[in-house]
């Protein structure tokens, strides 16, 4: 979340921690008039992965607010970084023709991009997959799910630890979903341990457990 306070916000801050607060784990692009604008915690990862400049605004009464933000025209160039980099990206535009409208313009999520889930072709890599995996531990064996949506391939396995995370290592996938109370078995992975030799790999935790008879088909 932003380093904003609940208390006194402008109206633009106060919409755009609700938002935020419904994609804590994604960088938020928010759209304000000509420019894509990121704030707090995102900006700081924005301005150093984007390359762009970290500033700060007033947020009303409450405290300043670091800010970074791009030119809406210019988001091909700087999407693909970010999802490079290994984030989520939610894009956040203006639902509304602000010239129409007297107050607080509408916004909402248009699209929601991750390291596993893109259609994007100035993202995409057209010389290997872009897999997202699922991971399942059941005591000394997991179940592995594989999905590239750009090509429509799907893969399923179950094994041993040893035989998933050499799947992991020669499918590598850009992004891994895993049950939130597996994350230390997932550490046991050796695989990522080793994720820094091959590039970023977003990992997310999910609530419900993946089905547990999954069946070979590699």
């Amino acid at each position: 979340m932003s380093k904003t306070t609940e208390a006194k916000e402008t109206p633009l801050m106060k919409q755009y921690n609700t938002i935020k607060g419904k994609y804590p784990d994604a960088i938020l692009l928010f759209r304000v008039g000509d420019f894509y604008e990121t704030f707090g915690e995102d900006a700081v990862k924005a301005s150093k992965i984007l390359g762009i400049t970290l500033t700060k605004r007033a947020n009303g009464s409450a405290r300043h607010i670091e800010l970074a933000g791009f030119p809406h025209h210019s988001i091909d160039s700087y999407l693909p970084k970010l999802v490079r980099a290994g984030y989520r990206v939610a894009i956040c535009d203006q639902l509304e023709d602000p010239k129409m409208v007297k107050g607080i313009v509408k916004r909402g999520i248009t699209e929601l991009v991750t390291p596993g889930v893109c259609f994007n072709d100035k993202i995409l890599d057209h010389q290997q997959n872009n897999f997202l995996a699922a991971i399942h531990f059941d005591q000394e064996q997991a179940g592995l799910a594989l999905c590239d949506v750009s090509t429509g391939e799907f893969l399923v396995a179950q094994g041993s630890l040893v035989y998933i995370e050499k799947l992991l290592q020669n499918f590598k996938p850009n992004e891994l979903l895993y049950e939130k109370n597996k994350r230390a078995q997932l550490n046991d992975l050796v695989f990522i341990h080793l994720v820094s030799t091959t590039g970023p790999l977003h990992t997310t935790t999910v609530t419900r457990a993946l089905p547990n008879t999954l069946t070979l088909n590699l």
